[in-house]
């Protein structure tokens, strides 16, 4: 019963993330990202991560898209779904999560030792609430937080690993697959930064306790044997600290993830001025750039001057900084606009129907990208016939910005023609008369005529021969006689 609450909870929160107007369909319109250098110029923000995903939180607009589906490794994202399973299983109520008390053994250790995990410093056999294992897991991202939780909740690491798998397939998640529930390790553990979104807005959508969380730069977690003063811990996410050079006030918070393979990995979101968009960067560079080591040289109390430059988070601000300067909401189509005639077959009294489209059509959109750039295309459907009913769907809106569909609408009749049955007898009477099979009729008719004509013609002539000769028909009869 637990497993089917957990599915038709699944699906109804992705018919809240991902639901659609019947009558119209929206593609993803990748931007890229610009600012107004020190000349004036507007030019093309530099990007540090291989993959980037930038969605609109309140219209679910995709707003960057740079290699969102390439399947990478994500490091401590990976954590995310982990902290999913968890709270799908015990609930987002706070008091449940600090009265349940977890620990493990050896085994959520020895896989960690010397491999430079980060850690919340929880001991073997250490009792800890869910609710501080969910926050040791988020703000500074622990390794054995994952697993105690993982043996907790699923019975052992694998089975928990196949409910996050069970999971990323209720979400839709095509392009993701775990193999452990921290991330530390690559082999078989893959997602997208298109994924690792939908993960973040499952979350925060669902579960205040995780958005609290996630914007928390630190937490005190409560004291138990081990900690008799608790644990203080310090979030990753430098962009929701005040005292780090990353620090961006507009910043929410949600995960770091850094290993080796996968490189400076980082989800966020931000608000600003009633808008909040959503930033899924993977694969930054872990070492400085050469370039930026002068840059440190030049200016030693800039970041660059550090021995380590987070690109992950220099590309979330810029990002966002870019977005909430220049993204505006623009309509491109009015619903209660008339877009054009058709002619309508058989109408009684009138031949055309009025179309106008079935819905608006607004979306965020670059101040500096007239909307005019915007092609709308329109088609119509071949041989439309009465009756034609108001609401009636006649054709199709495409738009299109420079080759990339923007949204599909459908094209709606806002008149009512009734049927003419005169009108469609004689229509059906001039259509015989130009059909092909009029035409082979008309052939056979014509060759039955013109067989008929040479019949009676030989016929006549029969008799005219006759009335010639007589004789020859009285010779004919003797012969008979015989």
């Amino acid at each position: 019963m637990k497993n089917k609450l957990r599915v038709i909870s699944a699906l109804l929160c992705a018919v809240l993330i991902f639901a659609d107007i019947g009558s119209f369909s929206a593609s993803a319109l990748s931007f890229v990202p610009t600012a107004v250098d020190a000349d004036g110029e507007r030019r093309d923000i530099k990007l540090y991560s291989e993959c980037v995903y930038m969605v609109n939180m309140d219209s679910g607009d995709v707003i960057v898209d740079i290699n969102g589906e390439k399947e990478v490794p994500p490091a401590s994202l990976t954590k995310l779904m982990t902290a999913v399973v968890l709270l799908d299983e015990l609930g987002g109520d706070e008091s449940t999560l600090k009265n349940r008390m977890m620990s493990a053994g050896t085994e959520a250790f020895d896989e960690l030792y010397d491999t430079g995990a980060a850690t919340a410093d929880i001991q073997p056999n250490e009792s800890v609430s869910a609710y501080d294992l969910l926050a040791a897991l988020l703000i500074p991202s622990a390794c054995e937080a994952a697993n105690i939780i993982a043996i907790n909740v699923g019975g052992n690491v694998p089975a928990f690993v196949d409910m996050m798998n069970e999971k990323s397939a209720e979400l839709g998640l095509k392009h993701t697959h775990f193999s452990n529930a921290h991330g530390l390790f690559t082999q078989q553990n893959f997602s997208t930064a298109k994924d690792i979104s939908t993960i973040c807005r499952y979350a925060l959508n669902k579960y205040p306790v995780f958005r609290e969380l996630v914007g928390s730069p630190s937490f005190t977690m409560a004291p138990t044997d081990y900690h008799p003063e608790g644990t203080y811990i310090v979030s990753t996410d430098y962009m929701i600290n005040e005292f780090t050079d990353y620090y961006y006030t507009n910043c929410r918070g949600i995960k770091t993830g850094t290993t080796e393979a996968a490189g400076r990995c980082f989800a966020s979101y931000a608000t600003f001025d009633g808008m909040t968009y959503m930033a899924v960067t993977m694969g930054a560079p872990m070492e400085k750039l050469p370039e930026d080591i002068k840059k440190g040289e030049e200016d030693p109390d800039s970041m660059y001057a550090d021995d380590v430059v987070y690109y992950n988070f220099i590309d979330h601000i810029n990002l966002y900084e870019w977005a909430f300067d220049t993204l505006v909401q623009k309509d491109f189509i009015n619903e209660f606009s008339e877009v054009r005639d058709v002619k309508v077959g058989y109408g009684k009294k009138r031949d055309y129907a009025n179309l106008k489209p079935a819905c608006g059509y607004s979306r965020m959109w670059p101040a500096n990208i007239p909307i005019d750039d915007v092609e709308k295309k329109i088609t119509v459907l071949d041989n439309i016939v009465a009756p034609v009913e108001e609401g009636d769907v006649l054709g199709k809106m495409e738009l299109s910005y420079k080759g990339e569909t923007l949204a599909v609408i459908d094209l709606i009749s806002t008149t009512k023609v009734e049927r003419s049955p005169v009108k469609e007898r004689a229509r059906v009477v001039k259509a015989y008369f130009g059909s092909k099979l009029f035409k082979i009729t008309g052939t056979i008719v014509l060759v039955c005529i013109g067989l008929y004509c040479v019949l009676c013609f030989l016929i006549a002539q029969r008799k005219y021969l006759r009335k010639l000769n007589p004789s020859a028909d009285s010779r004919y009869d003797d012969s008979d006689d015989d």
